[in-house]
This record gives C-alpha cells, sequence and structure tokens, in this order.
C-alpha cells in the first residue's frame, strides 16, 4: 500500500469515528428528560447559543427555551479564511438562523438591549422584557472598526484593503483585493488587533494562504510580505509561536511586533502603527485589517463584565472551569463573550456547550455539576494550499492532540488541511 493509500484511509477512518463519536454525543429520545417549567433564555443563536438550545429541548420536559438574536443568517465562521482566499464561495459561510433551531425553542427575532441581573430579566430594542430563572449570554462579539482611524468596510476590496472578519461579502471583496495583490506584487502588510480575538490563527493563516497564491501563480519574486502585530510573539502558545516563526523565515516573511494599527490612509495607502517609540507609518499596496474586539455593548452596561481585567473589552466576569457566573448564579457564558483567557473559536464552542449545559440542568434538578472545561481550543493552522498543522491546546498552552500518532500536531500534512476544508464544517453542522 503507498503512503498516500495510507494516509487516506487513516483519514476517512478518523471521518467516520468522528460521525461514531458524534452521534454518542447526542442523548436518545427515550434517554429520562428532566421535567421542569423553567424559563431560559439564550441571548444568541450563533454556534454555542444555537448547540446549547438543541441540547437542552433533549435535556428537559417542559422547559420554556427562548432564544434572542436579531440575525436571519447562521454563519459558519470558519470558512471566511477559506472566502478570503478564493478557496470558497462567499455562500459557503451562510445559512438560515431558523434552519438550525429545535421547533421546542422560541426565537424572539431581536436585539437584546438591557440585562437586569438582579430583576432576572432581559429587554429587547422593542421593547419587549423577558423574564428568567437562568440566562446563557452567548452575542458573539463586537468588531470595533471605528477604533481605527480612517477606515470604515465600504472600503474593503477597494485600493488594496480586506477585512475578512467583518461577514462573508467582506471576506469575498477582501479576495477582490489580496488577488490583485498576488498578481501586481507590492507590500502587504497583516494585522492582528491588541485585545483578545477570535481564532488567533485567521491572521496567521492568511498571510500563509496569501504568500503561497502569490508564489504557485510565479509572482513570488514581486511581493513583500509583512506580519504586523501588537504582541512580542506570533502565537500564545510558544511552541506554536516558534514554529510560525521558523516558517515565516523560511518563507521571507518578516514579523514586526509591538505595532498596533491605528490609522488608513486609504488613498496613500498608508498605514500609521503606534510602537513603543512612538508612531510609525508604513506604504503598503495590501493590507488586511483584524480591528480591536470587545463584547456587545448590552453585556458591558449590563455589569456582567470583569471590573479588574479586559476592562477595555467587557468579556463575561466568570469561573475559567464550569462558565458560571461569579456573582450570579442564574447566569452562564458561551462562547467569543465568555471572560476566559483562551477560547474564542468554534472548536471551544464544542467543548463549552456540555458544560453550560450540565451545569444548567444540575441547577434544575439541585445537584452538583460535574463537567468542566479546561481551555480546549483548536487552530487548524493553515500554512499552505493543501497542507495546515492541526494544533490543538488548553488552559496552560500544553498541546491536546486529538489523533496522538496519526496527526502530528507542527507538521504541515495533507490530512490537517483535509479536516480544515472538508471534515469541519460537516464536524460544525453536527455541533449546532
Amino acid at each position: 500500500m503507498s503512503r498516500f493509500q495510507s494516509t487516506r484511509r487513516q483519514f476517512f477512518g478518523l471521518a467516520a469515528g468522528g460521525a461514531a463519536a458524534t452521534a454518542l454525543t447526542i442523548p436518545h429520545e427515550s434517554q429520562a428528560r428532566t421535567q421542569t417549567r423553567a424559563r431560559i433564555v439564550i441571548i444568541g443563536a450563533g454556534a454555542g447559543g444555537t448547540a446549547l438550545a438543541n441540547r437542552l429541548v433533549r435535556r428537559l420536559e417542559e422547559a420554556r427555551i427562548t432564544l434572542i438574536d436579531p440575525r436571519a443568517q447562521h454563519l459558519y465562521q470558519p470558512g471566511l479564511s477559506l472566502v478570503a482566499t478564493g478557496l470558497k464561495p462567499a455562500d459557503y459561510v451562510t445559512s438560515r438562523t431558523t434552519d438550525w433551531l429545535p421547533d421546542e425553542a422560541t426565537l424572539v427575532a431581536e436585539k437584546a438591549v438591557a440585562i437586569d441581573p438582579v430583576a432576572k430579566t432581559v429587554a429587547t430594542d422593542s421593547g419587549q422584557v423577558l423574564d428568567y430563572d437562568f440566562l446563557v449570554v452567548a452575542p458573539g462579539l463586537i468588531l470595533d472598526h471605528d477604533a481605527i482611524e480612517g477606515f470604515s468596510l465600504d472600503m474593503v476590496g477597494q485600493n488594496g484593503i480586506g477585512a475578512l472578519y467583518a461577514g462573508p461579502d467582506y471576506a469575498a471583496r477582501t479576495w477582490q483585493a489580496a488577488s490583485k495583490f498576488t498578481e501586481e506584487g507590492g507590500v502587504g502588510l497583516f494585522t492582528r488587533p491588541e485585545t483578545e480575538m477570535k481564532c488567533a490563527g485567521a491572521p496567521l493563516k492568511h498571510t500563509f494562504l496569501i504568500d503561497d497564491i502569490a508564489k504557485r501563480s510565479g509572482n513570488g519574486g514581486k511581493i513583500d510580505m509583512h506580519y504586523v502585530a501588537p504582541q512580542t510573539s506570533l502565537f500564545g502558545v510558544p511552541i506554536v509561536s516558534e514554529k510560525v516563526r521558523m516558517l515565516f523565515e523560511d518563507r521571507g516573511i518578516d514579523s514586526h511586533y509591538q505595532h498596533t494599527l491605528r490609522a488608513i490612509d486609504a488613498e496613500a495607502r498608508r498605514a500609521t502603527f503606534d510602537t513603543p517609540d512612538g508612531p510609525t507609518e508604513i506604504d503598503y499596496d495590501y493590507i488586511h485589517v483584524i480591528p480591536p474586539q470587545r463584547a456587545p455593548e448590552v453585556i458591558r452596561q449590563s455589569g456582567l463584565s470583569w471590573a479588574d481585567k479586559w476592562t477595555d473589552q467587557g468579556w463575561v466576569e466568570c469561573d475559567m472551569a464550569s462558565l458560571r457566573h461569579l456573582r450570579y448564579p442564574e447566569i452562564w457564558a458561551l462562547g467569543d463573550v465568555a471572560g476566559v483567557p483562551k477560547g474564542k473559536t468554534a472548536a471551544s464552542v464544542k467543548w463549552q456547550v456540555p458544560v453550560v449545559e450540565d451545569g444548567l440542568v444540575s441547577a434544575i434538578e439541585g445537584t452538583d455539576p460535574t463537567a468542566t472545561y479546561n481551555g480546549y481550543t483548536s487552530c487548524p493552522m493553515i500554512t499552505r494550499v493543501g497542507r495546515a498543522m492541526l494544533v490543538e491546546f488548553d488552559y496552560n498552552n500544553d498541546l491536546v492532540p486529538s489523533f496522538p500518532g496519526i496527526i502530528a500536531p507542527l507538521e504541515e500534512l495533507w490530512i490537517s488541511w483535509l479536516m480544515k476544508a472538508v471534515a469541519l464544517k460537516a464536524t460544525y453542522n453536527a455541533m449546532l
């Protein structure tokens, strides 16, 4: 048997194993359910809120479950990096929010504008007030584009400006600007924010892919690639950061640390960065913008945020193992908005949802919860078209590979690429 056949067989074996594991996580309808009239409100019908609602309706009999979210469109956000490099169309990442929600839950298609954790109420933008016995906050996060002087989303796709995080249309426009850069060459700047952010590997993936696409088209000699970031390393996990540094060095991608994007002059194609030595300007032909990221206003004004850390970002104050609020025991945080050291990825949500489910059901039953979240997150770090590293780690920055002995986490592998480009979306859908 050839090495290709062996790897291919291993991949499809893993896919089958993943499907079996997914099936095992879904309780059978015949399983005993907890009887309750509890009023459970979930703010957010994204990955976390939707997955939790589907699990709760299987666990709870007659619970009154309400989701609050005005978005008609559900986004498969892990796919945006593929759209922004021309590898997938924009509609690859979109579906209808209601396609994933259980019939037993009620969707209030409005924006949550106020939370009163003492009165246990949530108000929506229409003036509706919902009472709750238990609340889960999973609204995602806000992209603070206004924090970058001179930048607005209508610029994306023009004058060499990309911004894939903003949504599928903007990711497609990002490819318009990026593809022109890969053909014509010039100076490329790839940025990330100073704040916490969803999927810290995304800016690295975009850098790797644009570099690879330019070189595949024979234009490697025309491009001058620069990764420009506020941090002092390329990734939060030291061993992964060193691997990325080595790959950047091998591919001629320059790294600039302690550079925070402050402003853009789109006409002049010039970016201004704050550095320890003062502002510095860098001219570009292509720039990828990732703005500061914060909790939604409703969270920051509700008194649910941490008071002594992330004060400019507003993440929910919660226990890092249980995700339960430290001052309001009827409230849990889930997904991007949770104020924990790791966990702003879809992979994190997959492991967080059962923990919140266990905590909430235990609170209803009057029992002690047993599930805990160890900070697991995963980053299929694409390093070129057809190759990726499947990086998985926890709160301690320890690598925790799901397939030890089969998928080496710091090796650029075809099978890891397939995990990202093929298998991940099916796994995501199963999680929903």
